[in-house]
């Protein structure tokens, strides 16, 4: 169980608990550098197949003890995943399966895959939301999902996720996980140049806290970035868990959905219409007077409210809400995730950008029936980053993608210096004070 420990002045309290960047998670995937076309130039994958072909069935079962040496024990499922990239790899290049014994299929699998470590480089700006089962727990505690936004080789963000329960008192514990981790699958092949809805699943044996969603089209190919995670109600008991992350192709950036009803099968989802070409969408928990409604930066600067009648089209650019009023947040202003409810309004967590580009967290109160109302805004950042937490990836940033609320009581999940991961936890009653 971890325990706040008072670094900072109220009313956040600190956990001393860390999640750092772990070179030593490692997932396989999919080995291929465009190469894998059987009309590739040279025919490099055919080559690649037919050295392996003309192996002797000594020589093969001697070759494949050797990977399975050096990586069995690194992966969950390791054959059954050989297995599977050579059926892809089969169809392909259009093999001749009977040709090739059981042994050799799997040995051209694992040279078509590779281990990667999807969280060597960082870990950071996570997002936190109720889990869909909230069975056997104690009066006041609540069995959360946490996601992290995960960057390892070539500098691509991943989507990761972690459980755990938090008690009303502020503590928290975060379940235990693998040192090997698994790619969610697509659920129909030829996905990968989809213009439209995505679909994936976590395998049935898998945990989601060893799940990893990696990337899949082309708009997304350089990273799913800052994933914002909320229960989203539909009305009558109909809940719907909802994110909005940036894809990032390399060259340009969209807004997209994900969306899940029990984090075993997810759909990703393009965000079409002028909104959705900026970073940083953030819905809010319900639908305000019958229309859908976000809290986004739409011009680099200040921040904005949105509003629309589809979850996945944002042509309106909204009204303004917020703009830079205090030092620490001239520079730009932006959301830290959904806004929460609660008696006194919509509780929005903000980070604002000051001198010297140091990031740090603050707070506003929206007006419940008409969020486009500021009733109140933090003078001070609620959290910035001192001493060690100044240094990392990028230093001198508190960032986070959303709160729990608990009770009367918020966990505060938030990203340092884009390298690691710290936790908070405040009396709601306590932030409202701090606002003018």
């Amino acid at each position: 169980m971890n325990r706040p420990e008072n670094v900072w002045s109220d009313p956040l309290h600190i956990f001393e608990t860390r999640l750092h960047a772990d070179p030593a998670r490692v997932v396989i995937r999919p080995f291929h550098l465009g190469w894998q076309s059987k009309n590739a130039p040279g025919g490099r994958a055919m080559r690649l197949v037919e050295d392996v072909a003309a192996l002797t069935e000594e020589r093969a079962a001697a070759e494949y003890e050797r990977v399975l040496h050096d990586f069995k024990e690194r992966h969950w499922q390791t054959e059954s995943i050989f297995s599977e990239r050579f059926e892809e790899v089969a169809r392909n290049l259009e093999l001749d399966r009977g040709a090739l014994s059981e042994t050799k299929q799997r040995l051209i699998g694992s040279y078509f895959c590779h281990e990667y470590t999807f969280a060597a480089a960082a870990l950071m700006n996570p997002s936190i939301v109720p889990s869909p089962d909230q069975s056997g727990l104690q009066d006041g505690c609540v069995r959360f999902i946490m996601s992290l936004r995960a960057v390892g080789e070539g500098h691509i963000s991943t989507i990761a996720f972690r459980e755990g329960i938090a008690e009303c008192d502020g503590t928290f514990s975060l379940w235990p996980q693998a040192s090997f981790a698994t790619s969610v699958e697509l659920d129909e092949e030829g996905e990968t140049d989809a213009e439209g809805i995505v679909s994936v699943h976590r395998h049935a044996d898998s945990s989601l806290s060893n799940t990893v969603i990696f990337p899949i089209t082309e708009q997304q190919r350089g990273g799913l970035e800052d994933l914002r995670l909320v229960q989203f109600d539909h009305g009558g008991g109909d809940y719907e868990w909802i994110g909005t992350y940036t894809a990032w192709s390399g060259t340009s950036i969209r807004s997209e959905l994900l969306r899940t009803r029990d984090f075993r099968k997810f759909d990703l989802e393009p965000i079409s219409g002028a909104a959705g070409r900026n970073k940083g969408m953030a819905l809010f928990p319900e639908k305000i007077d019958g229309r859908y409604a976000m809290v986004s930066r739409q011009d680099g600067k200040n921040l904005f409210l949105l509003r629309s009648d589809r979850i996945d089209v944002w042509d309106d650019e909204g009204v303004l809400l917020m703009e830079p009023k205090y030092p620490w947040e001239f520079i730009q202003i932006g959301n830290c995730g959904s806004p929460i409810l609660t008696d006194a309004g919509w509780l929005l967590f903000t980070h604002g950008v000051g001198a010297m580009r140091k990031y740090a967290l603050g707070c506003a109160l929206l007006d419940r029936d008409d969020p486009s109302k500021v009733i109140a805004r933090s003078t001070e950042p609620v959290l910035t980053a001192e001493n060690a937490d100044r240094s990392g990836y990028v230093p001198n940033v508190i960032y986070t993608c959303g709160a729990l609320k608990v009770g009367e009581r918020l966990l505060i999940p938030y990203g340092i210096s884009d390298s690691t991961v710290g936790f908070a936890t405040c009396e709601i009653d306590k932030l409202l004070g701090l606002m003018e």
